[in-house]
């Protein structure tokens, strides 16, 4: 299915239950195409300690799902250092697909100002560089990680964090995001970006007022 998209929509379900209470509640993501159509559906798995204490921090598991309730992409992400003090220990995530089969991993670059990540293969080789801006704050306005090649000069796509009003951001935390890519890009490696989404939402947009 990948083969046909350059454009991937992420859009995170409204937890009732998290926006009155302000309860932590696993995230559940609905994964579409240009057209607004659903092709998967996403869950992240992990027990209440973890969303509640550890927050954006937390361990993760994310089945991803086709219509029919397959299981085509798994996501996890190990509980690791989120600060540019401690650069020895910073952000991995690994992306299976199918699930049990390496497609490649998103790796977080130390850097003093930028948040910085690597897309590798199934082999951990570089692929691709992901780079966002000095604010990730986003207030009225969205937030562009941009896609690039390995000397960093040119960008070939993005992901963006849409600003999505007042009311959903800062009351109900839900986040929407487009991934732009070429279409003939491996579709291994686009699946690693949907991971690399998902990790970008916990470790910048989780728990923020998005600048407010």
């Amino acid at each position: 299915f990948f083969k046909q998209l350059d454009r991937i929509i992420i859009h995170q379900q409204v937890e009732l239950l998290e926006a009155i209470l302000g309860t932590e509640t696993s995230s559940k993501y609905e994964i579409k195409n240009h057209l607004g159509q659903r092709v998967y559906f996403a869950v992240e798995e992990n027990d209440c300690f973890d969303r509640n204490l550890c927050s954006p921090l937390r361990s993760f598991t994310i089945r991803i799902t086709d219509t029919t309730g397959r299981e085509v992409i798994t996501v996890n992400r190990p509980l690791r250092c989120n600060s540019c003090w401690f650069p020895c220990f910073l952000q991995e995530l690994e992306v299976q697909s199918p699930p049990g089969t390496i497609a490649g991993y998103v790796v977080q670059n130390w850097d003093p100002f930028l948040p910085k990540f690597t897309i590798q293969n199934e082999s951990k080789e570089d692929v691709l560089k992901i780079i966002g801006p000095y604010a990730t704050c986003g207030c009225f306005e969205d937030v562009d990680f941009e896609v690039k090649a390995l000397n960093e000069m040119s960008t070939i796509g993005k992901i963006s964090k849409y600003w999505s009003g007042f009311v959903n951001n800062v009351f109900t935390n839900t986040a929407n995001f487009g991934i732009q890519v070429p279409v003939d890009l491996d579709v291994r490696i686009k699946a690693v970006m949907i991971g690399a989404c998902f990790l970008i939402d916990l470790m910048f947009f989780e728990n923020t007022l998005d600048g407010l």
